[in-house]
């Protein structure tokens, strides 16, 4: 599989935004800019790992916009944004990436399409931007007597409008970057052309944009007041079979039993199910690709850590759990004097009212595998509100 990072770069201090507060740290709805930048990366499937770049000084600001976030530490950025920018890419020679994403931590609004066209592009070629056409008469100007005065009006056949993030294969922008120190460069793509490496356009968004301004501050409040309640409901399915034990974990809660479950974890069918749910919600692939089995940090882990993770993501991208239901399809155990507990458990995790979350069981009348009293299943469903 294809490792990708991802660069934050938000280092800036925002002057032409105006103010004391850097822009990245302003709050749009309840959270702050880079906070849903990041958020996004975060719970995308494709992407591995996720560094800011940020200034020394707002270190405090940063660990409120990271707070839960499964982020690498940030670095310092420097001069220049292209100082920044090699920065973070010569701090992630450790991870080594195949690929890394670059983008500005005053956008927003990126989003999974975005993402995935940035990142099949890159996978074919040496780089690739998303970018918008130009649709406005484009017109050159000159300074004359203290205005502006047009001197010709511009071709926009073949001119577009470039947005972040910008993919690369990690080795070939490190160094790339390293190779132009000094010079200005007006961004990555720019770097890459320089040094060679074949870069194309993908699509962008109309919604992500930069907040560069106070009017754009304000045009992001009203896209998010216009977008309304995002509901959305997500199901997930798990199976473990028994093995040797006297007792299983369910939901966060051991219960007696004549057997354990097997699994490269504490093999919790229930939280396994009901993190597969969450991640669905949010379109973030499944339990096995954020915690592979075959990473032994997670063999014996309380799944509880796995359920945890998914739903500071969910509340990452400003989302609010509304429910969550799971059902246990088995001959035994019986699980009725263990269901509160349970429940409890789920409750506190998610952090919504015991009276929002329901655990029951089921048997399938002695068909198939958990008729047979191999293993058990389970099965969650639940509902975000964004």
């Amino acid at each position: 599989m294809v490792k990708c990072a991802v660069i934050i770069v938000a280092a800036g201090r925002g002057h032409r935004f105006g103010g004391e507060m850097p822009k990245q740290y302003r709050t749009i709805g309840r959270d702050m800019v880079l906070r849903r930048a990041m958020a996004v990366f975060c719970a995308h499937p494709a992407v591995s790992a996720v560094r800011a770049v940020i200034h020394p000084d707002d270190m405090a600001l940063y660990k409120c916009a990271a707070e839960n976030l499964p982020v690498l530490p940030p670095v310092s950025g420097g001069a220049t944004r292209q100082d920044s920018v090699r920065l973070g890419l010569e701090s992630l020679k450790d991870e080594a990436p195949d690929i890394v994403l670059i983008h500005d931590g005053a956008r927003p609004f990126v989003d999974f399409g975005v993402i995935n066209r940035v990142i099949a592009a890159v996978n074919e070629r040496q780089g690739a931007i998303p970018a918008l056409p130009v649709t406005d008469t484009i017109k050159a100007g000159a300074a004359e007597n203290g205005r502006t005065v047009v001197t010709k009006t511009v071709d926009r056949a073949g001119l577009y409008r470039v947005q972040t993030p910008q993919g690369f294969p990690y080795a070939g922008i490190l160094a790339a970057h390293e190779s132009v120190k000094g010079m200005e460069l007006t961004d990555d793509a720019c770097v890459a052309e320089r040094a060679g490496l074949d870069v194309v356009l993908t699509a962008g968004s109309e919604d992500n944009f930069k907040i560069t301004t106070q009017a754009d501050l304000i045009r992001a409040e009203t896209m998010l007041a216009g977008r309304g309640d995002d509901v959305r409901t997500a199901t997930g399915f798990d199976v473990h079979k028994f093995t040797d034990g006297n007792f299983v974990t369910l939901c966060g809660v051991q219960v007696p039993h004549d057997f354990g479950l097997e699994g490269h974890s504490d093999a919790d069918v229930g939280l396994h199910a009901l993190t597969d749910a969450l991640l669905g919600a949010i379109g973030s692939g499944d339990i096995g690709l954020h915690f592979p089995p075959s990473d032994m940090r997670w063999k014996g882990a309380d799944s509880m850590t796995f359920l945890k993770y998914a739903v500071d993501l969910i509340r990452g991208l400003g989302g609010q759990i509304l429910n969550a239901d799971v059902t246990f399809i088995c001959e035994r155990p019986k699980i009725g004097a263990y269901r509160l507990p349970m429940v409890e458990k789920l409750a506190a995790a998610l952090d919504v009212s015991s009276s929002k979350i329901s655990v029951k069981a089921t048997t399938t009348e002695k068909l198939g595998f958990t008729g047979r009293k191999e293993g058990i299943a389970a099965q969650a469903c639940v509902t975000v509100r964004f």
